[in-house]
């Protein structure tokens, strides 16, 4: 029985009206809104808040999608959704119904004095319809809170409508008490046969989250493969008709580092990884299968101070470590410091991972990619152990979700709606720094400064076994990851060899973050922390990278 202290009607509301919706993660929310809605989100910034919402318009009702709820965690995203819901007095709550007993207790303090409607998702998971009906029956008799089971993904008219009625006529709620009925559903643990336990074990995990980089980077590199070609076939009547322009106008245009030179290979190159990486990782999160992976490698991870949800975050940058960093607002506090440093460090973007397995294809030693991606693995891995606090890397520290995941089929909707943010962000953040950079690399050439800079670090390369030729593609790398394209000179590349190749790449790739991350980590936590993390990535990968040439040196490689 659902008890209340006090109960309050209201007039009807006005005829247009804001709905904010609040759930914990995983419950169906913006399924449930783009199906209400039949319409896509727009990126909405809230005053006084550094992360996004996604409002969806539908008529005369806009709906405020927050971010799923951890409310046992310190999550920058669980903030966010606890002040839009302060601020508002119109709920749309949403809940499992196959946990519906542990999440009500969790979210039932937020409903006081508010307007609200309540849905529960997953309704089909429900052994028997009749404990379900008497639930909902007692919502609107004992505090006249409309309530709907539904499936989000196959909402009919007749729920979609009535669903939009209640919201427009809502009542206050008022301080709602505790439930005493429960549902009977067969949790998804309890679900999992000996070959699912088989396929979510820690070892098989690992393999499954680390395949869509795999993937996406190997698929994109036979399609930019194809699509090179005629792109630079196209640009080169462009390139030839800037002969006799200024030089500064033609360096900035068509130079080495010229914004129509290098331009496609953010293209051709980067966008394909990006998408293709997003797509996937988009399947396995509207699957449920994301969630499952997650909570199967947390014991691997967690004596390096990432929680299994921090690994899905550093993942994400092999596609662009710009939504990864701004995806780690949903990362606990005492780790996501140590995110953000393994995502600047080991994840190895669409612009690095393409440029160097480009440079390996190019100068014939393909076989270099599995070693590489194994010390990339193994270095990232050492420095987080190193920089991440004790509290994080603690036995006692369990990884906080807040339920178990249902596998479903996702649909192609649920598919582009995980994957679209990480697109956007590509395009509005990384984009227009790729071209800043482009153009800052240009006037720098152009004035001789790369140069020059470059002729005082050439003793710095006898460390490193390098000529002295490499310091252009590191310093470039440190400023944007396709400069590693560099070592794939013909002049460069014939007095390479594998040894010294494997070793200027992998300092190329990690002795900094690109200036897109670098900006990136700056807006999203502070110069201090992006100073501070970029001194301890650059002592770490001159170390590693010492320690790669005397390996190479002592096996002859």
């Amino acid at each position: 029985m659902v008890m209340v202290l006090t109960r309050r009607t209201s007039p009807r509301l006005a005829s247009h009206c804001r709905v904010v919706v609040v759930g914990e993660e995983n419950v169906g929310k913006t399924q449930l809104v783009s199906s209400l809605t039949r319409k896509p989100p727009h990126a909405e910034n809230f005053a006084g808040s550094t992360v996004s919402c996604d409002v969806y318009s539908g008529g005369d009702i806009d709906f405020v999608d927050t971010p799923g709820m951890l409310l046992q965690s310190d999550t920058e995203t669980t903030r966010l959704a606890v002040q839009q819901v302060r601020q508002s007095d119109l709920l749309l709550v949403v809940i499992k119904a196959t946990h519906f007993d542990r999440s009500f207790q969790l979210l039932r303090p937020l409903m006081t004095g508010k307007r609200v409607v309540i849905v529960l998702t997953f309704a089909d998971k429900i052994s028997g319809q009749a404990g379900l009906d008497d639930l909902l029956a007692s919502f609107k008799s004992d505090c006249g809170i409309e309530a709907f089971a539904v499936d989000s993904r196959k909402i009919d008219e007749g729920q979609r409508s009535k669903v939009l009625a209640a919201l427009r006529n809502a009542p206050v709620a008022g301080v709602v008490g505790q439930v005493s009925k429960g549902l009977q559903a067969e949790s998804a643990t309890q679900q999992r046969s000996w070959v699912e336990r088989l396929l979510f074990s820690a070892p098989a995990a690992a393999i499954s989250l680390f395949l869509p980089a795999v993937l996406a980077v190997t698929v994109a590199n036979h399609i930019a493969g194809i699509l090179d070609p005629p792109v630079e076939a196209f640009v080169q009547p462009t390139v030839d008709a800037m002969a006799s322009a200024p030089v500064l106008i033609k360096d900035v245009l068509v130079g080495r580092y010229g914004l129509i030179t290098m331009g496609p290979l953010m293209f051709v190159w980067a966008l394909p990884t990006v998408i293709l990486y997003a797509l996937i990782l988009g399947a396995y999160k509207a699957s449920g299968l994301l969630d499952r992976l997650t909570q199967s490698i947390h014991p691997l991870t967690r004596p390096f101070g990432l929680s299994g949800r921090d690994v899905v975050r550093v993942l994400m940058g092999f596609g662009c470590n710009v939504p990864a960093v701004i995806s780690t607002r949903a990362c606990s506090g005492c780790s996501r410091n140590t995110c953000v440093s393994a995502i600047a460090f080991g994840s190895a973007c669409s612009y690095q991972l393409g440029a160097t397995l480009a440079v390996f294809a190019a100068t014939h030693n393909e076989f270099l990619v599995a070693p590489y991606m194994i010390y990339l693995l193994v270095t990232t891995l050492i420095f987080v152990r190193v920089i991440s606090p004790p509290i994080a890397r603690s036995a006692k520290n369990e990884l906080l979700l807040a339920n178990d995941t249902y596998l479903q089929f996702p649909t192609l909707d649920a598919v582009w709606r995980e994957c679209r943010m990480t697109i956007v962000h590509f395009l509005r953040r990384a984009m227009p720094i790729f071209l800043c950079i482009t153009v800052l690399a240009s006037i720098m050439d152009w004035a001789g400064l790369i140069e020059t800079i470059g002729h005082g670090l050439k003793p710095v390369m006898a460390i490193f076994g390098l000529p002295s030729d490499t310091v252009i593609p590191v310093l470039m790398a440190s400023i944007r990851k396709d400069g590693i394209l560099l070592f794939a000179q013909p002049d460069l590349a014939k007095v390479l060899s594998s040894g010294q190749l494997f070793v200027g790449t992998y300092l190329a790739g990690v002795l900094l973050p690109c200036l897109v991350t670098a900006l990136t980590v700056i807006q999203e936590r502070s110069l201090r922390f992006a100073a501070i993390l970029m001194a301890r990535q650059a002592v770490a990968a001159l170390a590693f990278s010492i320690a790669l040439v005397w390996v190479i040196r002592l096996t002859g490689f």
